[in-house]
């Protein structure tokens, strides 16, 4: 008899709860049909699998081994496909700018259900699948991967709510059309590349000069439109005069002609709707006002629209720890940014937005609860914090390789880590370790940008030195990582309104 006899028997009655599965864990919110076919997803040691039984095209369409009249199929992305073709709640969706929205980047695959976990019954919405192109060369992982976890998960999980697939930082027209191509519903367009961080340290005089040099249409289409005039927005009035306009001409305007261009070849002429966002916080000072308003105006005026726009906003948004700054001034200049979105109709976004928790509150009156906010890292601590406390041993050999390794990992990443401030770890018993660095800025930022180098170290041999024991020690303690997910999202989203 087959060892899923048992479990095949409970899906056919359509009664999953309470079965005995002889050690094979069954998730019961996955129990499914279509047509004549009954589908439910299991755990048989560390490998999940979807079960079916019954007879129809699904049955025939998912690959798999059949023993008995039940189909073990593995979880590919064949079998992903059908499953999208059958169930359409498992497939990514775009949601417009009326709902608020969390980018859950679960840069090992694995974390989702606990994010479904934390966002169901909330009014907000996941996007279970964000990863950048800089993200997937560190952790060796493709975007079928990241779309394959999201939407195994949603079906795991019965979860018809909805969610979305990020692109998340793109830059090269080759990743946007394979991210596009294999069904992702949002694209986050990086466009630091295109935006000028030399002239903000430039004299006018230069600035002048290099204005000068562009060519007449460029300088009579920005001047016709803003120079001189006055504009009132959020409450507040931005007038351009010639050296305010002169400098977001020289640092925003390229940029600004990428985001047509992209908008025009990819999201017009996409077959479906795209949550388009535009990301120019990589500059080299905050964002000021007049310089979200011209993007916006432009982009506007040009005819694209977006779903949402990440300024630099003051301060330091570092991460995987607590914003850094001035909050009364924070909160000054959101207000102008969260009301230039909204004249628009676009969501404010906020990037590195794990763990600000000190301005969440802020983010959430301010935005009228629409926005969105981007995390990623803070999901990998969790899943460390996990390993801490079930695994000690494990933790502190990746501790250890993580401080040797932390030069090489600040060529990814900017933090104001103190390497100091860190408590040796022959003076933390195996008990406290989850707290004493999972709770400290410091070792949170050390283990935060070192994942690519934790995820793929290899002995002599080209073994993995942490990567197997850390993907089956969270494995056999799927639920431990699943509550430190819900505790720790789920602060974010209760700061934010959510």
């Amino acid at each position: 008899m087959s060892k899923f006899q048992a479990i095949a028997q409970a899906v056919k009655e359509g009664n999953v709860n309470q079965i005995d599965a002889n050690g094979i864990k069954v998730y019961p919110h996955s129990l499914s049909e279509s047509g004549n076919v009954k589908l439910v997803m299991v755990k048989d040691g560390q490998t999940k699998l979807i079960l079916a039984v019954g007879e129809g095209p699904l049955f025939d369409e998912l690959q798999g081994t059949v023993e008995g009249g039940i189909k073990a199929c593995p979880l590919t992305h064949e079998n992903r496909l059908v499953i999208n073709k059958y169930f359409d709640y498992t497939v990514p969706r775009a949601f417009g700018t009326q709902v608020a929205t969390i980018g859950l980047g679960d840069r090992l695959g694995i974390a989702s259900p606990g994010h479904i976990k934390t966002v169901r019954g909330r009014n907000v919405r996941p996007i279970l699948a964000q990863q950048s192109i800089r993200e997937l060369n560190l952790t060796g992982r493709d975007y079928k991967q990241v779309v394959d976890a999201a939407c195994f998960a949603a079906f795991q999980e019965g979860y018809k709510d909805g969610f979305g697939a990020d692109g998340d930082h793109l830059k090269v027209e080759a990743d946007i059309e394979l991210a596009l191509g294999l069904g992702f519903t949002m694209l986050t367009l990086d466009c630091s590349e295109y935006i000028d961080n030399s002239i903000e340290g430039s004299s006018a005089a230069d600035q002048a000069a290099k204005y000068n040099a562009l060519s007449e249409e460029i300088r009579k289409h920005y001047e016709s439109r803003y120079l001189n005039q006055t504009f009132e927005v959020a409450g507040t009035s931005i007038t351009f005069d010639k050296e305010t306009l002169i400098k977001n001409v020289l640092i925003y305007g390229p940029a600004i002609d990428f985001m047509e261009h992209i908008f025009n070849k990819y999201i017009k002429t996409a077959a479906r709707e795209i949550d388009f966002e535009i990301s120019i916080d990589e500059t080299a000072t905050p964002t000021a006002p007049e310089s979200h308003f011209l993007v916006a105006k432009e982009l506007y005026a040009r005819g694209l629209t977006i779903y949402s726009m990440a300024p630099r906003f003051i301060g330091e948004f570092q991460k995987g720890i607590d914003y850094i700054g001035d909050i009364a001034q924070f909160e000054k200049e959101l207000i102008i940014h969260a009301g230039i979105a909204d004249d628009f109709g676009y969501k404010l976004s906020i990037h590195s937005g794990s763990d600000k928790f000190s301005v969440f509150p802020i983010i959430g009156k301010y935005t009228k609860g629409r926005f969105h906010v981007k995390t990623a890292g803070t999901n990998w601590l969790e899943a460390v914090r996990t390993v801490a406390k079930v695994n000690p041993g494990l933790y502190r050999r990746m501790h250890q390789y993580a401080l040797e390794h932390f030069e090489e990992a600040t060529a990814y990443y900017h933090v104001t880590t103190d390497l100091s401030k860190i408590v040796p770890l022959d003076q933390v018993a195996d008990a406290d370790l989850a707290d004493t660095y999972m709770n400290e800025n410091n070792a949170r930022q050390v283990i935060h940008i070192t994942y690519g180098i934790l995820l793929q170290a290899k002995d002599a041999e080209g073994k993995s030195l942490f990567k197997d024991e850390f993907y089956s020690t969270l494995s056999d303690q799927e639920e431990a990582f699943e509550q430190s997910l819900i505790s720790h999202i789920g602060k974010h989203l209760d700061l934010l309104g959510k």
